[in-house]
């Protein structure tokens, strides 16, 4: 097999296209969003730390730990904003800011 006959072979396995133009697009469209796959695994773990320290700095005082009316707002914040997959999303936040119920 020739060196172009590969490189054809692979772009197609790896974009689903031969057509170059969309194969390159369809390159560019990825690099975005595996730049946006970083920042939300970023963001996630950023608000995952800052929950616990809530949680913490909370018991710490004499509260509880968790305010479940907060825990109700955001799954309403997120159910408006995305649908039922965002309550799926919230409930995966909420459980990684305070651990399992």
């Amino acid at each position: 097999m020739s060196l172009a006959a590969e490189h054809t072979e692979q772009s197609e396995a790896q974009t689903g296209t031969e057509e170059p133009s969309a194969a390159a697009r369809i390159v560019e469209i990825r690099e975005r969003i595996d730049e946006i796959d970083n920042a939300l695994i970023a963001l996630w773990q950023e608000r995952a730390a800052l929950s616990q320290e809530v949680g913490a700095t909370r018991m710490a005082s004499g509260g509880t730990r968790l305010v479940l009316s907060r825990e109700r707002a955001i799954l309403e914040r997120f159910r408006v904003a995305l649908g039922a997959d965002g309550t799926q999303l919230a409930l995966l936040l909420l459980r990684a800011g305070r651990g399992p119920l």
